[in-house]
């Protein structure tokens, strides 16, 4: 098992067949465009691969803010449903915990929609704790 970070287009096209497990709105062409341009303000992909197989992929940003300082923000976060329970996210959880501390980040933080409660254990699991509620107001 290897952790990678996606840079090519070709890195981020294969990132979509898992990604799309998460993110169902988006196409493969607009998944690639996104990334590249959230890549310009700093929005990064990482990858689990075995052999030759994407089994988790997370999108991440390092941001500083007033209240936590220096962090790492994962966006998006996702296993292959058919690769589950097989270690690939608690290593990517991992991987990005120690890649957080080597940026000097303070902390590890990410959103989860209410109605993930699997999702949720494992990041109990994981010593992740609920720390706010995020507010939304569509404009649209």
């Amino acid at each position: 098992m290897q952790i990678k970070f996606a840079t090519s287009n070709l890195d981020i096209s294969r990132c979509f067949p898992v990604m799309v497990q998460l993110r169902s709105h988006l196409t493969e062409a607009e998944f690639v465009n996104r990334v590249q341009r959230q890549q310009q303000a700093g929005y990064f992909l990482v990858y689990v691969e075995k052999n030759n197989s994407i089994k988790a992929v997370a999108g991440c940003r390092l941001m500083e803010t007033l209240i936590d300082g220096q962090l790492l923000y994962i966006d998006d976060l996702i296993t292959d449903t058919s690769e589950r329970s097989q270690g690939y996210g608690s290593a990517l959880i991992d991987w990005l915990i120690e890649y957080a501390k080597s940026q000097g980040c303070v902390s590890l933080q990410l959103d989860s929609g209410v109605q993930r409660a699997a999702a949720h254990k494992f990041y109990f699991r994981k010593g992740l704790t609920i720390s706010s509620f995020r507010f939304k107001r569509s404009l649209q």
